[in-house]
């Protein structure tokens, strides 16, 4: 699939191969850390932790689109993720994911439409694509979707590899 071709780089700076991700099930976040919603970082982790071991990763994905609430740089932002949160998933370089500069891995994923049947721009920091091992299939919550809500939870079961 197409999303796994998108160049991007890790919150470090080095190239981040997204073929690496392939055989998982993995959950795409645009991130952010002076939002409302910053919190859900808690239930994302959770998520990590608990599934990492059955093929499942969370991919952060920081974005400054929203009310500038990712205005750090990529220290700043590693910082505040590990010491406030916890963070151990990955976490990509800061990227547009709405506009003409929408970084090519949003450009296929704001082709999914949501449960309501609605596709296109972002809404908001935390919207969150469940993306099936090889790509099989991709699930879009929009960002009031918690990330340990029973529609995330089944949704993430229902693709866990093996």
């Amino acid at each position: 699939m197409a999303i796994y071709d998108a160049p991007i780089h890790s919150l470090q700076g080095e190239p981040l191969d997204l073929h690496s991700f392939e055989d998982k099930a993995v959950l795409v976040v645009n991130v952010a850390s002076r939002c409302g919603l910053t919190p859900q970082y808690s239930g994302l982790e959770t998520l990590q932790k608990q599934y990492q071991g059955r093929g499942f990763t969370v991919l952060g994905v920081p974005c400054n689109q929203f009310g500038e609430q990712e205005p750090g740089s990529a220290g700043e932002i590693e910082t505040f993720c590990s010491t406030t949160y916890g963070v151990t998933f990955p976490m990509t370089e800061k990227i547009e994911v709405n506009g003409t500069d929408r970084h090519r891995l949003y450009t296929d994923l704001t082709e999914v439409a949501d449960a309501e049947g609605n596709a296109g721009d972002i809404q908001w920091n935390f919207e969150k694509f469940l993306v099936a091992p090889g790509g099989v299939s991709i699930t879009r919550f929009r960002p009031a979707a918690e990330p340990g809500s029973p529609e995330v939870v089944t949704a993430i079961e229902a693709v866990l590899p093996g």
